[in-house]
């Protein structure tokens, strides 16, 4: 048997960085990035972000508020960043935004930005409970509500 301890603060509130290469396999007809490649990243990304800010293991329960804004090409390298923005008893929201480097000019730009929302289970599946993030900054009011409210939508769809 495994014994869960609560902590009331987060173990980090530091962001996770991962950076991949967008390889032929990865493409589709047009030179471009998949759409669920880029998706499995960032939804890894979340996974990390949740599992150092926790202590704990997650997995997707959705994803909300996706916007692809420009396309990734073969060959670009492709940079995800996840930060965990909102909390309730068992789950974490996730910003997470991929950006592309074309490495020809060394310019980044956004390609993806979306709400990740993972929650805790434990070795049986079952959901625990998890440290809470409180937002400080503007920036973290902003986007807690945000999170807060793509939350609430795909609530009311349930």
């Amino acid at each position: 048997m495994v014994l869960i301890t609560m902590t009331s603060e987060p173990f980090t509130l530091e962001p996770v960085t991962l950076i991949q290469e967008v390889f032929p396999g990865d493409t589709n007809a047009y030179n471009t990035l998949f759409g669920g490649r880029l998706l499995s990243i960032m939804d890894t990304a979340a996974g990390i972000v949740c599992s150092k800010f926790a202590h704990r293991e997650f997995v997707t329960v959705s994803i909300d508020s996706l916007k692809f804004k420009r396309p990734a090409y073969q060959g670009d390298l492709i940079e995800v960043t996840a930060k965990v923005v909102f909390t309730s008893k068992h789950t974490a929201g996730c910003h997470v935004l991929a950006r592309r480097l074309d490495r020809s000019v060394w310019e980044s730009e956004d390609i993806c930005i979306g709400f990740f929302f993972m929650v805790a289970i434990d070795n049986q599946m079952r959901p625990i409970p998890i440290p809470q993030f409180t937002p400080i900054t503007d920036e973290d009011k902003e986007l807690w509500k945000a999170a807060e409210a793509a939350r609430d939508a795909m609530k009311a769809t349930d």
